[in-house]
């Protein structure tokens, strides 16, 4: 993450309260000189998450869990690394400066961008509420069933038809003109005439997981307006159509905690169940719900979906579509059978959200409903159409990359269509594979490094019981960054122990900020991802450097007897390494101390 200058980040870390934090996200009292909650990350009723006063690390002596502020976010809110330090320097008003020559430093920064766009979503929420114009919107969504509490609850607002809205009020005479441009505010054509980009709609805001706004979505009220039923905040350095999800700054933390997300077509089905109390609730932008979105959803820990599509058929329609996506990648799909013609908002308004619910509880997977689909229309007593139906769905599945899945599915389809399982395509041929899909399961397989557990673990025991120096003089008496064979892991044990010797902080905003993004950053989240026991930790460290000089130690036995096997050494040379190999065998490596 060497984005951001030392001097910005040892401000923030200043400037971050752990507790103030922790308690924006779960219930914390003030016990005695610590403060308590109820662990986040296991059930439990009884408190056993404990901040000591004045700490930068909290812990639970239940579960194991302990970190810090970065920790926390990574964890519970399932951020990544650079996301959590953006997070923690919005909240405690840190501007972070770019370091030199960097790319992304030049140009608006994105605290800017944020500032501008937050100013004009207090701008549009006061305009509805406030001006005759706005009135005549917010009568549009009173009729739509939508109170003032919700209004000001998800800040709706109202983008006059004036052409210069925004740059009469936020910029008149400053010469920000390129804010408001690189915000998605404003737009210039080429014959250089400037008009605000949303204009007599109702507003949206777009939240990140801060809950800072990075865009809008807006929507007409009245025939004769100009463009589609909804428009998008344009591409900027904040907003990616293709990534950001409609409603995750209010559901991040269901959904992380409880794997799984309810996804809807439209922003104000989403803020209406969000708002009845579905606060793992998500839609698309419009209804381009794509490959980034599953991506999205899989970093939050997301297994199971449950799509509640509009209830027509173009609802169907991308509903077999984003199940499809999800399926792919290995997440379970249900589906909410919404009446026809009814979404999960006009659905809500008439029945209650006791309905809604019960209407969850009625779900059906998604292949049943694939099938169900298909069908209609057509007689399975037809020979041909039948088949039309199973080679359609049998060829949809096999695209799945998670072979298990496509093999269970296959049986099931032939369950459902009545046919013996042999006699489903690609079942005759069980979990036989494309030569395109074998790489990739290898390639998955690759990707489970011993080295890097090993390593890793040796470093997670560092950050998280490092506070002890007794357990870091064992690790520095044991062993050095040589020893290490992944480069990541090397580079942070160095810096570990580097600033250790120098005293100076070592947690992970400190050690974060020698990481450039990809693989080092990702190394990060990897160490988040466990717990650990601090009561064995001495243990634990012993343990895991005992293994690391083993595995030194059969490496070198095992490059012996390679050389002595090669034939390529004389009698003599034979000899002396035969001698060798017996003297390295009978003495294994003792961890000292």
């Amino acid at each position: 993450m060497a984005l951001y200058k030392k001097e910005s980040l040892d401000q923030l870390r200043g400037k971050i309260d752990l507790v103030e934090l922790v308690s924006a996200h779960i219930k914390v009292q003030r016990s005695g000189s610590s403060y308590k909650a109820c662990c986040p990350f296991h059930e439990e009723k009884t408190p056993s998450f404990v901040i000591q006063r004045n700490d930068t690390h909290y812990h639970c002596y239940g579960c194991g869990a302990h970190g810090d502020a970065i920790a926390f976010l990574m964890g519970y809110l399932k951020m990544g690394f650079l996301e959590a330090v953006e997070h923690l320097a919005e909240r405690f008003q840190v501007v972070l400066e770019k370091t030199e020559g960097n790319e992304e430093g030049k140009g608006i920064s994105k605290t800017a961008l944020k500032t501008i766009l937050e100013r004009a979503c207090q701008l549009y929420h006061y305009t509805l509420l406030h001006t005759a114009p706005g009135h005549l919107a917010l009568n549009y969504l009173y009729d739509r069933g939508i109170d003032l509490e919700f209004v000001k609850k998800f800040r709706i607002g109202y983008a006059p038809q004036q052409s210069n809205f925004l740059q009469k009020i936020l910029i008149e005479g400053r010469g920000d003109e390129e804010l408001l441009v690189q915000a998605g505010l404003l737009r210039i054509s080429e014959t250089g005439r400037r008009r605000d980009f949303f204009s007599d709609r109702i507003t949206f805001p777009i939240c990140d997981a801060s809950g800072m706004c990075i865009g809008f979505s807006a929507r007409k009220f009245k025939e004769e307006t100009f463009g589609g039923k909804y428009i998008n905040t344009p591409e900027t350095p904040l907003f990616k159509k293709s990534h950001v999800l409609f409603g995750l700054s209010y559901s991040r933390q269901r959904i992380a905690k409880e794997r799984k997300a309810l996804i809807v077509e439209g922003q104000i089905d989403a803020l209406r169940l969000i708002h009845t109390g579905f606060d793992f609730t998500v839609a698309a932008q419009g209804t381009a719900f794509g490959e980034e979105h599953v991506k999205e959803l899989i970093h939050l820990g997301v297994s199971h979906a449950i799509l509640a599509m509009d209830g027509d058929d173009a609802g169907q329609k991308a509903a077999i579509k984003v199940g499809h996506l999800l399926q792919k990648k290995g997440v379970e799909v249900s589906i909410v059978p919404l009446p026809k013609e009814l979404d999960p908002d006009s659905f809500i308004r008439e029945n209650g959200e006791e309905a809604f619910s019960r209407l969850l509880a009625q779900t059906v997977d998604y292949l049943t409903f694939l099938f169900t689909c298909l069908r209609k229309g057509k007689s399975l007593d037809s020979p041909a159409q039948k088949n039309a139906i199973v080679q359609s769905i049998a060829t949809q599945v096999g695209t799945w990359e998670h072979p298990i899945m496509v093999h269970e599915t296959l049986r099931r389809l032939a369950t459902l269509a009545q046919v013996p399982e042999e006699m489903i395509p690609l079942e005759r041929q069980p979990l036989l594979i494309s030569e395109e899909k074998k790489e990739k399961v290898t390639t998955s397989f690759e990707k489970i490094d011993p080295d890097k557990i090993l390593e890793t673990d040796l470093l997670r025991w560092l950050f998280f019981a490092g506070e002890n120096p007794e357990l870091v003089e064992l690790v520095k008496a044991n062993i050095t960054s040589d020893q290490l064979r992944v480069s990541s892991c090397k580079k942070l044990f160095s810096v570990y122990v580097g600033a250790y010797k120098e005293s100076k902080p070592r947690d992970l905003l400190a050690l974060g900020s020698h990481l450039n993004e990809g693989d080092e950053q990702e190394l990060l989240s990897q160490i988040m991802q466990k717990k650990i026991n601090l009561q064995r930790a001495k243990e634990g460290v012993t343990e895991t450097l005992r293994q690391i000089l083993n595995r030194r130690w059969l490496q070198k036995r095992e490059e012996i007897r390679i050389k002595i096997h090669s034939g390529k050494c004389s009698e003599e040379e034979a000899l002396a390494l035969a001698k060798e190999f017996d003297e390295i065998k009978k003495n294994p490596p003792v961890v000292k101390g």
